[in-house]
């Protein structure tokens, strides 16, 4: 009985050095221990537009950097066309950390830090490089911070882009064109004031229902940047596009602070560096698309017509009122301080 007991002990010893041995082996093939406990940690990551808008190939583009650099302790799922939400219901999920990653425009984050509203005031950049200098300097990266009191962790800035107008009623030459058109524009009172300072009736929507509401007739047009515009197939729905330019929209790439609290401090570093690096492969594959796009537009039957320097002016000049008032709930400050920055990135 003794020697028989004996057999049983030894075997069971011989299994388990076999088990641990093989466990090691395992993990020296994967090549990473996963911060040494085992763990994988997943970034959920939606964004509105679809799967072949260049911030969709950014998002893929930042999760190869990430799991590369991790050696996969970190996984990034990429979900596109609101299969997660809205914008704004994509940064609440954030907010309460059931979601880890979503990259909005900076037109529904003020809802969430009022001063990112001065970045959606009409006319505010020339033009994109002006923009990538104001946002990745000083000032830009300080309202990165504000996000913080938010439960929401600013990385980078990616690029939405100019935005434009289409409609289905008329050609937008002049100011006098925008009078009574029924223009979709995000949650964002800035933007809603803005047209009605130049005389269209605009509408907020989720951005998911805009389609259905421009083919039902329900709004008469929408604004967004060429790259929306045509990979959202809006063409099949409007037919007039104009170079209004009214607004340069920046995307900030957001992470859930609990989450990201919650990564070791390298883990930290890598997803601040892939977010940054993969913005800007983002920014200039939207760059070189938006010319094709526009020639795509014209293609699929739209009317594309120009703005006058004459005419924008005017446009610039009916919005001041609106600028002066949200600078004033903004922070003159505030205000301020962003358009010296534009004044010095401009020389």
């Amino acid at each position: 009985m003794k020697k028989l007991f004996a057999m049983m002990m030894t075997a069971l010893m011989v299994f388990v050095l076999a088990a641990c041995g093989g466990s090691n082996e395992a993990q020296n093939e994967s090549g990473s221990d996963n911060g040494g406990s085992g763990e994988v940690k997943t970034i959920r990551a939606g964004i509105g537009l679809n799967d072949q808008h260049p911030q969709f190939k950014g998002l893929l583009k930042f999760k190869e950097i990430v799991e590369e650099k991790t050696n996969g302790a970190i996984v990034v799922e990429a979900y596109h066309s609101g299969q997660l939400g809205d914008d704004r219901t994509m940064t609440e999920a954030l907010q309460l950390g059931t979601q880890e990653v979503t990259i909005p425009s900076t037109a529904p984050l003020a809802n969430f830090v009022p001063e990112f509203s001065v970045f959606d005031f009409p006319f505010l950049f020339p033009n994109e490089e002006v923009a990538d200098k104001v946002l990745d300097g000083e000032v830009g990266q300080g309202f990165l911070q504000k996000l913080e009191s938010q439960n929401l962790v600013g990385l980078s800035y990616w690029e939405n882009g100019f935005r434009d107008v289409t409609n289905s009623e008329r050609a937008i030459a002049t100011v006098e064109d925008f009078k009574g058109l029924k223009l979709r524009t995000m949650e964002n009172d800035l933007h809603l004031e803005a047209f009605r300072a130049l005389g269209a009736n605009p509408t907020p929507m989720a951005f998911t229902e805009l389609f259905t509401a421009m083919q039902q007739g329900t709004v008469d047009g929408q604004e967004n940047p060429y790259a929306t515009i045509y990979l959202q197939k809006f063409y099949e729905v409007q037919d007039h596009v104009s170079n209004s330019h009214h607004i340069y929209s920046p995307f900030v790439f957001l992470m859930s602070k609990s989450f990201y609290d919650g990564l070791t401090e390298e883990q930290q570093q890598i997803v601040k560096e892939a977010a940054v690096e993969a913005g800007q492969y983002e920014r200039e594959l939207n760059r070189e698309a938006n010319e094709q796009y526009l020639a795509d537009l014209q293609a699929e039957g739209m009317t594309y017509t120009e703005i006058s320097p004459e005419e924008r002016e005017k446009m610039v000049e009916l919005v001041k009122p609106v600028i002066d008032k949200y600078a004033e709930k903004i922070g003159k400050d505030v205000v301020d301080e962003v358009y010296n920055a534009v004044e010095e990135a401009s020389k």
